[in-house]
């Protein structure tokens, strides 16, 4: 640890608090082809009424970006980006950071920023140390990263690299590349010591072949990358376009194509899913992925599978999905030895042994819930609907291996002998957990709804569909063409929603016995009928500006699409994302999870990201959460 760091003088070495940055770090548009980085060139050489002087190009790292602060050329502070206007202070990991020197070349004051990460070596160096220390192993160089860079007191040393790629307090003058040089001399690690080194280009032509090359050196680098960051080189150039709110308008990220390579499909294994799903899963010789090894892919159903004409023991192409999720995309067809063999699909339940429902493209258990009663239970259970605390896995394997709870509407009938006589219930673990199955009975019908896990909805619909109807027993009796009327639900997944509820129906009666769910308040339809009607006396019209119905009971939100995003602080702080929603829609507001022509208003709190950019170009309003909490006072709960 640095001696004069501020992280040495807290009790317990424990950091308090975030750090505000002397400058926002600020993060990078994207661009995803040739095409669409040419039109960004064509828009920023519009907005500069000339053209880019010259370009610079780089490696775009999968790390960590962190603020290195020199007082008198000695490093005093290392911070995370954090949400780009304050960071974490995690100097005490500064000595385990190769390319971070403890003091300059020069006696300077200056803020060093830069990626730090884990490369290839040090990633697997890093896993052979946890697994000695009977530790799991990190996932992906980026979350051992991050979770390197906040450890403490750690009986092992994990080593990583920083690279610099920017600086606060040099001169302002220095262009881009001529800037890297200046880290380079005072003795900060930069890309120029790779194959990828940032190189300064004269054209657009020029860049995208410097991104060609960048993108065809991508396996062989020591470290991950994403992309290729293209800046205008020029101070004058970067200066005159400018910044937005959360990034730069003279850089821009150029994102690479999911990185794809060849192994082997040694098997299929077929897990059975919450709801009775049976989904398969490709088991394949390890194969690393931009610094991950890969040994299971997704596959999405035998329809796929089929289609793809994929076989045991065929050679076959792995992609990361999004940089994260493996998937198995093709076949190599010409390199089949003959030896290959059909795989083979599951005659019964792999779980429970009943017969398969292959009517759909996702074959299911004919049993559905009732094979996987602890992942229901375990579903049902959660913070987002009904949040009964104190039932995780171990307590529901117990419940359902106790033969006391086959489905939800069981743990409303438990007792407290019944809980009692289970291993490692005392009185106030058992008191507790009545309490909070006693306080999950009053639940609104949208969380009881979102319990049953219906197929084809999820938080968000189960609210639309409970505000629609009003009660449990208006959504049993609509058929497809009434549930299609929804917002959100078309026709095909109106008819999955009425056959499960069918499916359910045995269940929903269990729970109306108990009281669960049971709560009516005024349908949607029914109140936006009404609204029409009055209107339509008063001479108005009853639809909004976006084209729907107006909900009776006006809120402070009323005829809003509201779309909240990022860290809730102050008095929302507490709530959950999914409870954000239910506030929007209580204040009579319409809940949404993207940003659109049709948004109204956006609640932006910490770390909001390309939402806020979004709102910004469209001219939405957006307001903070402290804001948003003042008007909507009167609803919070």
């Amino acid at each position: 640890m640095l001696s004069d760091s501020p992280s040495g003088k807290v009790a317990g070495g424990a950091v308090t608090g975030d750090v505000p940055h002397s400058v926002p770090m600020l993060s990078l548009d994207n661009v995803f082809s040739a095409e669409e980085l040419s039109k960004w060139v064509t828009g920023l050489e519009r907005n500069l009424g000339r053209e880019v002087t010259a370009w610079c190009v780089e490696p775009k790292l999968d790390g960590m970006a962190v603020a290195a602060r020199y007082r008198a050329g000695r490093l005093h502070q290392l911070l995370t980006r954090g949400d780009g206007l304050a960071g974490e202070d995690i100097s005490h990991a500064a000595d385990a950071v190769l390319g971070l020197p403890a003091a300059l070349a020069e006696p300077v004051d200056v803020e060093l920023r830069g990626e730090v990460l884990l490369t290839h070596e040090q990633f697997g160096h890093a896993n052979r140390l946890r697994a000695e220390h009977g530790a799991t192993p990190f996932a992906h160089p980026r979350s051992g990263t991050a979770g390197t860079l906040r450890a403490k007191d750690r009986p092992y040393r994990v080593e990583l690299t920083f690279y610099a790629y920017g600086a606060v307090g040099l001169d302002e003058d220095l262009g881009h590349s001529a800037l890297l040089e200046r880290l380079a001399a005072l003795g900060a690690n930069t890309a120029a010591t790779t194959p990828a080194h940032p190189r300064r280009c004269a054209t657009p032509e020029d860049v995208q072949r410097r991104i060609e090359e960048i993108a065809a050196l991508r396996a062989s680098l020591p470290f991950g990358i994403d992309g290729v960051v293209v800046k205008a080189d020029s101070a004058a150039d970067q200066r005159d376009a400018g910044t937005g709110s959360r990034a730069p308008r003279w850089a821009v990220a150029r994102k690479l194509a999911a990185e794809h390579k060849v192994t082997r499909l040694l098997d299929v294994e077929w897990n059975v899913g919450r709801t009775g799903i049976i989904a398969p899963r490709a088991v394949l010789e390890p194969v690393e992925i931009d610094g991950v090894i890969v040994t299971y892919a997704t596959l999405h159903n035998p329809a796929d599978i089929t289609r793809r004409d994929l076989r045991i023991g065929d050679q076959v192409f792995v992609y990361r999905a999004g940089d994260v999720i493996p998937r198995v995309e093709a076949p190599l067809v010409d390199q089949r030895t003959g030896e290959e063999r059909p795989i083979a699909f599951p005659e019964a339940c792999p779980r429970c042994g009943d017969a398969v429902d292959t009517g759909e493209q996702r074959w299911r258990c004919t049993r559905g819930r009732d094979c996987q009663a602890v992942a229901s239970v375990v579903y049902a259970a959660g913070r987002d609907q009904l949040d009964i605390e104190g039932l995780g896995r171990t307590r529901a394997v117990q419940l359902v291996e106790a033969g006391l709870v086959t489905d939800i509407a069981d743990l409303f009938t438990l007792t407290r002998d019944q809980l009692l006589a289970l291993e490692r219930m005392g009185d106030t673990s058992t008191d507790n957990l009545l309490a909070a199955i006693g306080t999950a009975r009053s639940r609104p019908l949208a969380r009881v709804f979102c319990a049953l896990g219906v197929r084809g909805t999820g938080r968000t619909m189960s609210r639309r569909i409970a505000a629609h109807f009003g009660s449990m027993a208006a959504v049993r009796a609509a058929d497809a063409e009434t549930l299609a009327a929804v917002d959100g639900i078309g026709a095909e997944k109106a008819r999955v929603i009425v056959a499960e509820l069918a499916d359910l129906a045995p269940l929903l009666d269990k729970l109306a016995a108990q009281d669960v769910g049971t709560a009516v308040t005024e349908p949607l339809a029914r109140a936006a009928a009404a609204d029409a009607a009055a209107d339509a006396v008063a001479g108005e019209n009853a639809v909004g500006g976006d084209g729907e119905a107006r909900p009776a009971g006006a809120g402070p939100l009323t005829g809003q699409a509201v779309v909240v995003t990022g860290s809730m602080t102050g008095p929302l702080a507490a709530l959950s994302r999914n409870e954000m929603n239910e506030l929007v829609e209580r204040a009579g507001g319409k809940a949404s999870s993207a940003v659109s022509g049709r948004t109204t208003l956006l609640v932006a709190g910490e770390k909001a990201g390309s939402k806020r950019a979004k709102a910004e170009t469209l001219g939405i309003p957006i307001l903070t959460p402290d804001e948003f909490a003042d008007r909507v006072a009167a609803y919070l709960p």
